[in-house]
């Protein structure tokens, strides 16, 4: 009984662990054995199984060596099964080595730190909010999810990529969903805006199945979808299609502008985006008002949340409620 469980412990260990094993048992088997059989040249155990590890990695430093022929014999022994082994100990590690890095580039390997954030897609928008959060926090632990990409240079992009479709539980265990920070899923612009925003609810559904806590934030291209999105469990929705339509309309009835938007946007990267619920104080207040006195401290308050619909720059009499969510921009 005792024999079969030790199988069963030596059988899940490592082959890299066996190795060693194996190895150091066959250098302090050698070392007893040259020790018994030429004690004058090795007095001691551990002066033969120095010998014998010398001797096995060739580096054959020449202070113990055998004189009899049995002792040379056992080196001989030792050459041929020794040396082998540690030969393929060490290309066995070089060899692991290098297939770590694969499977990181590849997308293969778990990640196993906690609070981090989730990005679920990959494209320029995905690529440029890396870097950006990068930029403003080094720190910040990033997985990546994508099922289309299949490699990515940890040098270039300091992530952890992981290879597979978001909607199975399996890659999502793989991203450790249930300790992360919050979830970002990005529209795939590549399918029809039905099937991007399909995946996406799909996507948010399992995410809130394993997490029911973490905050989703979802693309949605399809105005029809946003309440499916919201029934799956997403906490935030981004209709990024209705921002664009908006832009390209200001630049149709506009004069062309001096700066052009991207350097706005760039102005916008140093800004944070703020909520908070509406201070007792500012319920039943004008917005203009409450305007005023937070840009006191150093908040620009653009827009409201009422009942889930955002609402930027409303009327400045508009009366704040209990429950409104103020939106506002905040100095980096």
């Amino acid at each position: 009984m005792i024999i079969k469980q030790f199988k069963l412990i030596y059988f899940r260990i490592p082959i890299i662990i066996k190795l060693l094993i194996t190895i150091v048992f066959l250098m302090c088997f050698f070392g007893t054995v040259i020790h018994f059989i030429e004690p004058t040249q090795f007095p001691t155990i551990f002066e033969g199984i120095w010998w014998a590890f010398v001797t096995a990695a060739t580096v054959g430093f020449g202070d113990y060596v055998p004189l009899t022929t049995s002792g040379k014999l056992i080196g001989i022994l030792l050459i041929l099964t020794g040396g082998g082994l540690i030969g393929f100990y060490v290309s066995s590690i070089a060899s692991g080595t290098i297939k770590r890095e694969q499977d990181i580039e590849h997308g293969r390997l778990a990640f196993k730190g906690t609070g981090h954030l989730i990005l679920v897609g990959w494209n320029e928008r995905t690529r440029q909010l890396i870097k950006i959060v990068l930029e403003k926090n080094p720190n910040e632990k990033i997985v990546l999810i994508d099922r289309t990409l299949r490699h990515i240079s940890f040098s270039e992009y300091p992530i952890h990529f992981i290879n597979g479709d978001a909607t199975e539980d399996a890659i999502l265990t793989k991203a450790n969903i249930r300790q992360a920070e919050r979830v970002l899923l990005t529209a795939d612009l590549i399918k029809n805006e039905r099937q991007a925003d399909t995946y996406t609810i799909l996507a948010t559904v399992a995410i809130r199945g394993n997490n029911e806590n973490i905050p989703i934030i979802a693309e949605i291209l399809s105005k029809s979808q946003i309440e499916n999105a919201l029934r799956a469990g997403a906490t935030t929705i981004i209709r990024s299609n209705d921002f664009m339509s908006a832009l390209f309309y200001h630049e149709l009835t506009h004069s062309l502008a001096v700066t052009p938007f991207e350097d706005i946007l760039h102005i916008l990267s140093k800004q944070q985006f703020s909520h908070f619920p509406v201070a007792p104080e500012f319920v039943d207040k004008q917005f203009a008002e409450v305007s005023h006195h937070l840009i006191k401290g150093d908040h620009l308050l653009i827009g409201i949340i009422r009942e889930k619909k955002y609402n930027i720059h409303p009327p400045p009499d508009l009366l704040l409620e209990h429950g409104d969510i103020l939106v506002t921009l905040v100095r980096l």
